[in-house]
């Protein structure tokens, strides 16, 4: 029915403040990856590395945002505070993962012989800490009483995107070191003929 002339809708109370925060939710996502890569960038004093770490992101946050879609929850202030809260626990797998193929890199190991390593050496931890938070964040999922829809929201989204996320970065991860990173034997063996020299 159309609405008469002079008149307008307007929200009020809780209506009101989603609707003029809502949009201000990918705002806060994009500075935060934003200070993430410059933090990793200067970790790894490389541009290539943080791309490398923070591709695993994208993956983990749609695997969060699955429940949200299969109408499990809703995009509120919870699964937002658990979305940023993600992207920092995903970059951490890998951070594991680059940092240690680096620094067999630097030991004269091939890119791929590195990689092959890593996965020996890193998956135990990465399993470890992915089910360290899991299980961290089962008593929200199922949290009961008052209060319960907010730590509901907030552990199914951490739950959901940790676990879809590190199995994203197992894979996806390794892969795009072989394909971005940079070389590291090429510093070592200039250094090499600079020492012979």
């Amino acid at each position: 029915m159309p609405r008469p002339p002079g008149y307008t809708a307007d929200y009020s109370g809780l209506s009101r403040q989603f609707v003029q925060e809502s949009g201000g939710f990918v705002v806060t996502l994009m500075f935060a990856t934003i200070i993430v890569f410059l933090a990793l960038a200067a970790q790894f004093e490389s541009f290539r590395d943080p791309v490398v770490i923070l591709v695993s992101v994208p993956m983990a946050l749609f695997g969060a945002l699955i429940f949200i879609n299969l109408g499990l929850s809703t995009l509120n202030i919870y699964t937002q505070v658990g979305l940023v809260t993600l992207m920092g626990l995903v970059s951490k797998h890998g951070i594991l993962i680059v940092q240690f193929a680096n620094e067999l890199q630097r030991a004269g190991h091939g890119k791929r012989e590195a990689l092959e390593e890593v996965a020996a050496v890193r998956l135990r931890p990465i399993l470890m800490t992915t089910a360290a938070m899991v299980l961290g964040v089962l008593p929200l999922v199922i949290a009961s009483g008052a209060g319960a829809a907010g730590r509901n929201a907030m552990g199914l989204v951490i739950f959901s995107g940790q676990s879809i996320g590190t199995l994203f970065t197992l894979f996806v991860v390794p892969a795009m070191y072989m394909f971005l990173a940079a070389d590291h034997r090429k510093g070592v063996r200039a250094l090499g003929a600079g020492i012979r020299a």
